[in-house]
């Protein structure tokens, strides 16, 4: 990865360090940005501000965040959270609706005319048994559909969104005489099943609230030092689909296969038949995953039985390349169960729990890396690969047709991280590893001021999408 520079966004400042003391370039572009009659402008003021909110709050905020971590809930069941945060909303003076797509929380601040911003930050974990070794550790336990306890952890740094989520209610709640607009602050559930933003629009979120203008939200990342930021422009995160695959054959004994029609040579031929679809038939500038992940058939050693069950995951980009992997799974799906002569087609499946790609508005997106690049410096913003990981935060933009954005948030111990980095050396866990454990000062003290920052260029901008100002 390299750093990215970016040329000046609306938020037209420089040089002001994390610490919170400015640069003699940044105290230059202070003396510039002052008007001729001493007052400070709105730039200044607001770097100022989120600079000395931050520094005020931060130890609280962590307290927060450890509370959240050591007190996880799985998807669909974030009901303490939300409480949590609802009522963080209602302290800061927002309007707030709880229950939304079930657990989720909606909270609105309107300061006068001007575009409407939202910022969601995810809540649920996942079913992991934390293995971090931290003091605040969760030891939190959950029974599974399938009647097994599993331990819970956040693995994926949902609570330090959540925190942060929090964080930038606050800030921007107490800042409101430097801005003018609506905020929409959306704490959402089940991200970890792909289920919790298609929830909240399909209980009105876009109806029943001020319909944004932009779509905010951040990211932590196990690949970036704590104190740095990632971007991506352009596709971020995959289009992810779950499909069912079901042959079925003629069960039979093991030692007479003649006499049976075997669904688990179907089922093995197709599994390597079907990763042609991205060898062979995808452009190969165009990215895509097949993967079987599971595959069930039989009770014995010397049983043929009558059906052969696989789980796949796939996963692209466009939407195109999304219905051609679909669609050459269940053709090749029934031409291989011809040619093992099935005595019924194919059942495939392709589960509703769709997530689509998360796309970064490129403008959007540079204005951002602009801004971070002059206050946080260039060499600390860092240029991302996309993943083929899924997020259903790219919902949001793609349903209203507005710019959309997810940054990341480097979370690693800076020293531990770049001593794993050496020849040799053994990597720091990542997320959705039982043994992930941000840094979280320094996680946290990065995300809030990038993100009030950035919330603040918006806000102070006036501009809507198609503005001739506007990211």
């Amino acid at each position: 990865m390299q750093g990215h520079r970016g040329g000046l966004g609306v938020f037209l400042i420089t040089g002001l360090l994390i610490g919170g003391v400015l640069s003699s370039a940044g105290r230059a572009a202070s003396d510039e940005a002052a008007s001729s009659d001493g007052e400070t402008s709105p730039q200044v003021a607001g770097l100022a501000f989120v600079d000395d909110w931050t520094r005020e709050n931060l130890e609280n905020l962590v307290e927060l965040y450890r509370e959240l971590h050591a007190h996880p809930e799985l998807s669909l069941q974030e009901t303490k959270t939300a409480a949590r945060v609802a009522e963080a909303f209602e302290q800061a003076g927002y309007r707030v609706t709880s229950g939304v797509g079930g657990t989720g929380v909606v909270g609105v601040l309107k300061n006068g005319p001007g575009p409407t911003l939202m910022i969601r930050g995810d809540m649920d974990a996942l079913p992991v048994s934390e293995e971090s070794g931290l003091e605040y550790a969760s030891e939190v336990t959950a029974l599974l559909p399938d009647g097994r306890t599993t331990g819970v952890m956040h693995a994926c740094g949902h609570d330090v969104h959540t925190t942060n989520l929090v964080a930038s209610a606050r800030l921007l709640a107490e800042a409101r005489d430097l801005w003018s607009g609506t905020l929409v602050m959306v704490a959402q559930p089940a991200e970890e099943i792909g289920q919790g933003a298609r929830d909240m629009m399909a209980a009105g979120l876009f109806e029943d609230f001020p319909r944004p203008d932009y779509t905010l939200a951040l990211h932590v990342d196990s690949d970036l030092a704590a104190g740095t930021l990632g971007f991506t422009p352009g596709f971020a995160f995959a289009n992810v689909d779950s499909v069912d695959v079901t042959f079925y054959g003629r069960g039979g004994h093991g030692a007479r296969p003649h006499s049976a029609i075997d669904p688990i040579v179907t089922a093995a031929s197709f599994v390597s038949s079907v990763q042609t679809l991205v060898s062979r038939r995808l452009n190969p500038q165009d990215p895509g995953v097949v993967t079987v992940g599971s595959i069930h058939a039989g009770t014995k050693h010397n049983v043929i039985p009558n059906e052969a069950r696989l789980q796949l995951t796939v996963r692209s980009y466009s939407d195109e390349t999304r219905g051609q992997l679909l669609e050459g799974i269940a053709q090749i799906a029934a031409d291989t169960c011809r040619v093992f002569q099935c005595p019924r087609p194919p059942g495939v499946t392709v589960r509703e729990e769709y997530t689509p790609a998360l796309y970064n508005d490129p403008a959007f997106t540079a204005r951002a890396v602009a801004l971070f690049g002059e206050v946080f410096g260039a060499e600390q913003v860092f240029e991302m690969t996309p993943t083929m990981g899924g997020e259903d935060f790219g919902r949001y933009a793609r349903a209203l047709d507005v710019p959309g954005l997810m940054f990341r948030v480097g979370a690693q111990d800076p020293e531990r991280f770049a001593a794993s980095r050496a020849p040799g050396a053994v990597p720091l866990p990542g997320v959705h590893s039982s043994g992930f454990a941000p840094a979280a000062e320094p996680t946290l003290d990065t995300a809030i001021r990038a993100m009030g920052l950035l919330a603040l260029d918006v806000l102070t901008s006036g501009a809507k999408p198609g503005d001739a100002q506007s990211p």
